[in-house]
């Protein structure tokens, strides 16, 4: 495949397009991507022969030009001196220079033309690389999200699996033994003489400040206040 056809498929290539149809658009992005690259590595490669090439018929276009005034100069040597006959000479010589000046002319327009070319299907290659780029970008990004979304969904999957709701009811009822088991270490122990005294105290301490209380408020206490007489 030459490289001006796979310009033209390349631009005349509709990237969503191709992606919607494609198995795999990942692969084909990249696909893409490196078939613009290659191109554009040739079509670079090709422009600066061509720009080199350029300066070439330029230099030589100088030199024609030059020669070409020379032989003029001397043609009017010539008939200075009365010598037509190396004016005639001269102007021939003249005249083939003005030729090869006309053939370097239209090499040097034809070159031109194709660094111009080069340089406009270059622009719009870049333009394609870079909107692949993006398609690439979008893609990669789309699949990492694709991907993260795919394993919260396998986590769920495996929270809400039974087996795993039966190892946390298993665990909660184990947690509820452990509880009751603490609850029942000192159940029905009977108390020492310490806790008994502790009682006392702790019953006699209730009882003052309940008696405070009924002082404050006679009321409620049901003692009748005494009278003012």
């Amino acid at each position: 495949m030459g490289i001006f056809t796979r310009f033209r498929d390349i631009i005349q290539a509709n990237i969503n397009s191709m992606l919607d149809k494609a198995e795999d658009p990942e692969k084909m992005v990249k696909l893409m991507i490196q078939e613009i690259e290659d191109t554009l590595v040739e079509l670079k490669a090709s422009c600066a022969g061509s720009m080199a090439e350029a300066k070439k018929v330029r230099r030589a276009l100088n030199e024609v030009n030059a020669r070409g005034k020379q032989w003029e100069e001397k043609a009017r040597l010539a008939v200075s001196k009365g010598r037509e006959d190396l004016a005639r000479e001269a102007l021939l010589e003249k005249r083939r220079y003005h030729e090869r000046c006309e053939s370097l002319q239209k090499d040097l327009a034809t070159n031109s033309e194709f660094v111009e070319r080069y340089q406009e299907d270059i622009t719009q290659l870049e333009v394609k690389l870079a909107n692949a780029r993006e398609k690439q970008r979008i893609l990669v990004q789309r699949q990492r999200q694709a991907e993260k979304k795919n394993q919260a969904q396998k986590t769920i999957r495996k929270v809400g699996n039974s087996d795993v709701m039966t190892r946390f009811d298993q665990f909660e009822n184990r947690i509820d033994r452990m509880e009751a088991e603490a609850d029942l270490v000192n159940y029905g122990k009977q108390p020492t003489l310490e806790d008994e005294f502790s009682q006392l105290e702790t019953d006699e301490e209730i009882e003052k400040e309940l008696q405070a209380l009924k002082e404050e408020n006679p009321k409620k206490s049901g003692k009748k206040e005494p009278s003012n007489q």
